[in-house]
């Protein structure tokens, strides 16, 4: 609740400072181009969702990032279609990999790589040894 007390006055103290220095027009006008932008995003999300599964698919990204960059630029239209400065900042730069990564890795939970699982093998508690033939003709 903090956390959107914060960003809420935040928005509204940027939006406020901004429409006045560039006006009322333009401020409605960036409003209406980057809603415009933000359903592009989302129409267009099915050849974004596409590119993530080839890249999955040829284990270029796991399924990790798999996630993290649908909803990042699922989360980064959304924001882009909501009104507000801070909001279309944030928006445009989830549409970027990096920041949306660190604000997803912050909020999803961790999972370990399936190479590193802490499973046994049969073969983990045997001690190599040398068998010694007890055939008299060896001494």
């Amino acid at each position: 609740m903090i956390y959107f007390l914060i960003y809420l006055f935040a928005e509204v103290f940027i939006t406020i400072e901004i429409a006045t220095q560039i006006g009322g027009l333009a401020t409605f006008f960036e409003i209406v181009f980057s809603a415009f932008l933000g359903i592009f995003i989302l129409m267009n999300f099915r050849h974004t969702l596409s590119e993530n599964l080839d890249a999955l698919r040829t284990r270029q990204i796991d399924m990790q990032g798999f996630s993290n960059r649908n909803i990042m630029g699922l989360l980064g239209a959304i924001l882009l279609i909501l009104p507000g400065f801070l909001c279309d900042f944030i928006g445009i730069l989830m549409q970027f990999s990096l920041l949306g990564t660190l604000i997803i890795n912050r909020f999803t939970r961790k999972y370990p790589p399936h190479n590193t699982t802490q499973t046994t093998r049969k073969d983990d508690y045997v001690i190599d040894a040398e068998i010694i033939d007890d055939t008299p003709s060896l001494r």
